[in-house]
């Protein structure tokens, strides 16, 4: 027995130590893979670092291989999404009288003919049957090519209009008109892509027609473009980072660098954009924002300034100069000393000195969304995706193939490849708008689609984008996001909030953005289809009562239609013209006791709600409850408008013994 318990201690002993030795082996492995990951992950920081001020270096360099601008990049193509009517090209198939034998027979004469006079009856209810389909569907697709022959021209209009204005804004240039030329070479500078991502892209500009000169301010980087940090060491014996601090002078030098750069490259996109010789010489002056070391007031402080005539910038070979010394003895331009220290120069000729405007969005005030340059607009979008965390930027503005914004989510699992469209409309987002950004996900291959606008989306938009891999950003939330981003951007005179829109004589017309709400059902009973105008649960007023002896509202936004097949009951609805204090619009059925007295619901199954565009095609289904046996009267469902003017569907489902008459006294109508 001490022999056996002998054996177990050592035995247990001998577990223990390779217990421990096994732990002492796992800390080892841990210890040294954190050293490992933290070695590599200095070692990534430092080649970031390196990466960032080799981009720097080569600012110059890399911006002259971008290809210069054109105005033929702002010409759209005069193409529209061909007409696509869907299931409405298929004819309805119409039966074959050899598929209706007759069916038993029998001994008789009498009964073979009966079943031969039934089988006939049959052939002919169908055939009917078939014929008022394809009629409904001739119907149909006649109105869905009047909708898009109306969409189709308006398009091709408006891309005539916009090819018209660049046209325009050529043949000004050539004649050396002042907002011309300010138009079109803020348009090169803003649609650049020579810029690394985070650069500034604010400017102020004057033209003189009698010296062809142009003049500008234009935002240079601030002095933290250039790196602190030199290299990112990991020092395992303290398991710490140790950054090495990049040297004053060499940080200073590389800054003024920088700075003779973005000079330089200003001038080379301006000379090389001038197709129709406008500009003889250009006078810019860089800035940035700052504190003015002297007074300790904001302001813009001039930190480089020259005067370049085309011919002399012409005999330029960029790619192989000396930024600084080209800028300085060259063309005889000045930079600051100290630009770290914001010690300023004194500009040359100024665009106030001419007359200025200021083309770029920024300043002490919010810039208006509505009244900012499209061009500016698409790039302000492109920021705010890019202060979100993702790599975005704007597209030619031709042969973008209905892309404004291109988008990378670097976030694993959810993230990938965004395309983005941005509608700076002060009306509704139609519907058409939606379908179009989703054809154009598929075509991509890309993960999300963005819709941003400066308004809102009706009910048909959202619809349509439920389920699928889309999203809708609004006016007021558009405005939000730029805020908590960083950056600025309001709708009209409101800061974040209503649209202010201009005096419109025809301000109180029905919108051409309605929806045709179409329902359906499976069984014989009668229904009447009747909806309702609410504020909460109560309907605005017996107007807004819409039923059989009542087919529409005052204001013409609620209306009841003839209902075409597969649908037994259809409603219109214009949901922006609906009264601001309407909060609701509720659809009910009812039990027609003039037709059916004695029915119920019990029959009322497979329901649905069809949302339909303008031109009757199909956006979306919305599922409604079923009918219960004793009630007579339902809530199919309501619309309930959202805070930020948007529309949701709410399923209903609470029935009624009482039939229509109790319903609408339990919202409020009193039944005499």
């Amino acid at each position: 027995m001490q022999r056996q318990q002998q054996r177990q201690r050592e035995a247990d002993a001998r577990r223990l130590r390779q217990e421990e030795q096994r732990a002492r082996a796992h800390r080892r492995r841990v210890e040294r893979d954190h050293r490992e990951y933290r070695k590599a992950e200095a070692l990534r920081r430092t080649e970031e670092l390196d990466a960032r001020v080799a981009s720097l270096r080569a600012l110059l360099a890399s911006g002259c291989r971008a290809a210069p601008f054109r105005a033929t990049t702002l010409v759209r193509a005069e193409t529209v999404q061909p007409f696509a009517p869907g299931p409405l090209a298929q004819p309805v198939p119409m039966p074959d009288a050899r598929a209706y034998q007759p069916q038993g027979g029998g001994w008789t004469a009498n009964r073979r003919a009966q079943a031969q006079a039934e089988a006939r009856a049959r052939f002919e209810r169908d055939w009917h049957a078939a014929q008022a389909a394809e009629a409904a569907r001739q119907q149909q697709l006649a109105s869905y090519q009047r909708q898009y022959q109306e969409w189709a021209d308006a398009q091709l209009a408006e891309v005539r209009r916009h090819n018209a204005g660049v046209t325009a804004t050529v043949e000004g240039v050539r004649r050396r008109e002042p907002d011309a030329v300010i138009e079109y070479f803020s348009a090169a500078l803003y649609s650049s892509t020579a810029w690394p991502e985070g650069f500034p892209r604010q400017v102020a500009a004057a033209y003189d027609p009698a010296a062809g000169q142009l003049v500008l301010d234009w935002e240079l980087p601030a002095y933290d473009v250039v790196p602190e940090t030199k290299a990112v060491r990991y020092m395992a014996s303290v398991d710490q980072d140790k950054e090495t601090p990049r040297p004053v002078g060499r940080r200073r030098a590389l800054y003024k660098e920088v700075l003779a750069q973005c000079m330089l490259l200003v001038l080379h996109e301006l000379f090389a954009a001038d197709e129709q010789g406008a500009l003889e010489s250009v006078a810019l002056n860089g800035f940035v924002d700052g504190h003015d070391p002297t007074t300790g007031r904001p302001g813009r402080i001039h930190l480089a300034t020259v005067m370049a005539e085309r011919a002399a910038f012409q005999e330029l070979h960029l790619a192989q100069v000396d930024p600084e010394s080209c800028f300085v003895d060259a063309l005889r331009g000045q930079i600051s000393a100290r630009p770290d220290q914001l010690a300023a120069v004194r500009p040359g000729r100024r665009p106030q000195d001419v007359g200025d405007r200021v083309v770029a969005h920024g300043g002490d005030e919010d810039p208006d969304l509505f009244a900012m340059d499209p061009v500016a607009f698409e790039n302000l979008v492109a920021d705010l995706f890019r202060a979100m965390g993702m790599q975005a930027v704007t597209t030619q503005r031709s042969n973008d193939g209905g892309v404004d914004v291109d988008a990378l989510d670097p976030t694993p699992i959810r993230g990938g490849k965004i395309v983005v469209q941005v509608k700076r409309y002060r009306n509704t987002v139609p519907p058409t708008a939606v379908r179009d950004l989703y054809g154009t996900v598929q075509d991509a291959g890309a993960n999300k689609g963005v819709l941003v606008t400066t308004s809102g989306f009706g009910p048909g938009s959202h619809t349509f984008a439920s389920g699928k891999p889309l999203e809708l950003i609004a006016g007021p939330e558009l405005v939000d996001l730029l805020h908590r981003h960083g950056l600025r951007g309001r709708l009209g005179d409101g800061a974040t909030g209503d649209t202010a829109r201009p005096a419109d004589p025809d301000e109180d017309r029905l919108p051409d953005d309605y929806n045709v709400l179409g329902m359906g059902w499976t069984g014989g009973v009668a229904l009447d289809v009747c909806a309702l105008v609410c504020r909460g649960s109560r309907v605005l007023s017996d107007d807004h009562f819409v039923f059989f002896n009542n087919p529409g509202t005052p204001d013409g936004a609620v209306r009841a239609l003839e209902a075409t097949a597969p649908d037994k009951a259809a409603i219109r609805v214009a949901f922006d013209g609906l009264p601001d204090e309407a909060d609701r619009f509720v659809l009910v059925a009812a039990v027609d006791p003039e037709v059916n007295p004695d029915a119920d619901l019990a029959g009322f199954t497979d329901a649905r709600i069809r949302l339909l565009d303008p031109g009757l095609t199909e956006l979306g289904r919305l599922e409604v409850s079923d009918g219960r046996a004793g009630e007579t009267a339902l809530v199919l469902g309501s619309f309930r408008r959202r805070a930020n003017g948007d529309w949701d569907f709410v399923l209903g489902g609470k029935g009624y013994r009482g039939g229509l008459e109790e319903l609408v006294q339990d919202f409020g109508i009193e039944v005499r």
